[in-house]
């Protein structure tokens, strides 16, 4: 049996698939990723929830046989803390899309990441949203055309990286598509972490992205990430000049710091031995 059949009869609700994605998407060697870093961390899965918002990367969860939470756009890792908050001896993990977790979740990605509360969030950044039409996201470069910007884009966008380092993720880390080994690589380090951890995953959208801005179909937009995206101690080597166009990814951020479950935990238990 093939490595790949092993990942979905073990980690799959196969009655649920074939799955809904278009063809040439690659959330599906996204979820990939994420499933095979779960095997080789050999984790329970009765110990691992999750959960997912709205959009195209927020669909894997119903394909995922654990533990799993489909919740309302924005709010998946408002529904992750209490679920850690309930129970911390569990993984839990976060699906979420470039719109779902910087534009109407944005305010829920920023504090978890303040509070450096113990999930791993993985966030599927495709540049656009898929599923609705084809609208811009935060994340959609500028200049970049969507159903919503037929003449491009006139929004900076967010480097998701430097977001969430700036509100404090002690594990962050972009990889793509393209470069699935070390994303899985990635992965496993994220949910290994004790503390928020964030890892982008660049993902492709052949169907909008792609086609609207001439980047080609599903090969298409591989060649691009094999093109764009340098492995970050080769991009940290280049000129300016060479980095023009260019997008780093790897490890950005590995430290420690307090957990958020872990101290109040502490306080918990303070608190009661003086009752």
């Amino acid at each position: 049996m093939s490595d790949r059949s092993q990942l979905v009869d073990k980690y799959f609700r196969v009655d649920n698939l074939p799955h809904i994605w278009c063809p040439g998407c690659s959330h599906g060697i996204v979820t990939r990723a994420l499933t095979k870093a779960i095997d080789e961390l050999d984790l329970d899965p009765d110990k691992i929830v999750i959960v997912s918002g709205i959009g195209c990367s927020s669909r894997a969860a119903g394909y995922l046989n654990f533990n799993t939470l489909h919740t309302t756009h924005g709010r998946a890792i408002a529904y992750a803390t209490g679920i850690k908050l309930a129970n911390p001896e569990l993984h839990v993990i976060v699906i979420t899309g470039d719109g779902d977790a910087s534009a109407i979740g944005g305010n829920h990605l920023i504090h978890a990441c303040r509070r450096n509360i113990d999930l791993t969030v993985m966030i599927f950044n495709n540049n656009i949203y898929g599923m609705t039409g084809g609208q811009y996201s935060p994340t959609t470069p500028h200049t970049a055309l969507g159903t919503t910007a037929p003449y491009g884009n006139i929004d900076r966008p967010f480097d998701l990286v430097r977001l969430v380092e700036g509100a404090g993720a002690t594990y962050i880390a972009r990889g793509t598509a393209y470069h699935t080994l070390q994303l899985t690589g990635y992965m496993k380090k994220a949910i290994a972490h004790k503390g928020l951890s964030v890892v982008e995953a660049i993902s492709s959208c052949p169907t909008y992205y792609g086609r609207k801005n001439r980047i080609g179909d599903a090969v298409g937009m591989m060649q691009w990430m094999k093109d764009t995206f340098v492995e970050k101690r080769a991009y940290d080597r280049l000129d300016e000049e060479k980095r023009i166009g260019k997008v780093p990814f790897g490890e950005f951020v590995n430290i420690q710091a307090p957990e958020y479950t872990a101290v109040l935990a502490e306080i918990t238990k303070r608190v009661e031995g003086r009752l």
